[in-house]
C-alpha cells in the first residue's frame, strides 16, 4: 500500500530533486498515485507536456480554457493537443462568454470588487472541478519561478491543503532553457497569450496562490 503523501519529506525531496525535471517526473509518477497534468496553452506550456508524456503518455492533461482566450492560442492548443497525441480534457465555465457578459457585463476591472468572483468562475471553479472529476492525487504544473515574485517562493513538490500533491518539474528553469527544449524536440511556441484573470503577466489568477 502506498504512503500517505502527507507523510512525505518535502524539504528532503525538494533538495534532492528540486532543480532537475526529468528526475522530479520520474519521482512524482512512480508514486503509483492518480496523476494530471495541467496547461493553459501559453508561453512555453509544450516543455512541460512533452516531458510529461515521453514518460506518461496516457495521463490526463487539464485546460481550464476561460472562453477569453486568443486565436493563436486556440490553434496552438489543438496544434500540441494533434502532435503530442495527448489525453486531453478541456474544463470550462458553467456559462460562456456571451452568457456571462449578456448578464453581468464586460470582464470587471481588475479593481473592480467583482473581479474575484469572475476569476472563480471562469477559471478557479473549472479548475477544481476537473480535479475532482479525474480523482487527482498528484497534479503536474509548468509553472516557473521567474514568472511572478510568488512562485520565485515556490518549492517544486508541495502538498495542498487538500491533500493533492503540487509537482512543478521546471520551476528552476529558466526562459533560454525552455526555448532550448523547444528547438531540441522541435516544438512549437506561443506568445500570444491572454488571461482574463490575470491581465498582466506578472500577476497571479489564484491558481497557484491556494492553500
Amino acid at each position: 500500500m502506498n504512503a500517505p503523501l502527507n507523510a512525505l519529506d518535502l524539504p528532503r525531496l525538494n533538495a534532492e530533486l528540486g532543480r532537475d525535471p526529468e528526475k522530479i517526473l520520474d519521482w512524482a509518477l512512480a508514486l503509483g498515485r492518480r496523476a494530471v497534468v495541467s496547461t493553459s496553452f501559453g508561453p512555453f506550456a509544450a516543455v512541460t507536456l512533452h516531458m510529461t508524456v515521453q514518460k506518461k503518455p496516457d495521463i490526463p492533461v487539464i485546460w481550464a480554457d476561460t472562453g477569453y482566450g486568443t486565436a493563436a492560442t486556440y490553434r496552438f492548443a489543438e496544434e500540441v493537443i494533434q502532435k503530442l497525441n495527448l489525453q486531453f480534457h478541456n474544463y470550462r465555465p458553467r456559462r460562456s462568454k456571451a452568457h456571462r457578459e449578456a448578464v453581468d457585463g464586460p470582464t470587471p476591472g481588475l479593481d473592480d470588487p467583482r473581479f474575484a468572483e469572475f476569476t472563480r468562475e471562469v477559471k478557479l471553479e473549472p479548475f477544481e472541478r476537473a480535479l475532482q472529476d479525474l480523482h487527482a492525487e498528484v497534479w503536474i504544473t509548468g509553472i516557473r519561478a521567474e514568472e511572478t515574485a510568488e512562485r520565485a517562493a515556490m518549492s517544486p513538490i508541495s502538498l495542498r491543503a487538500d491533500g493533492i500533491l503540487k509537482v512543478a518539474p521546471v520551476l528552476s528553469w529558466t526562459a533560454k532553457q525552455m526555448n532550448d527544449y523547444l528547438k531540441q524536440h522541435g516544438l512549437p511556441n506561443n506568445f500570444d497569450y491572454f488571461d482574463p484573470t490575470k491581465v498582466d503577466d506578472k500577476r497571479e489568477c489564484g491558481l497557484h496562490t491556494a492553500p
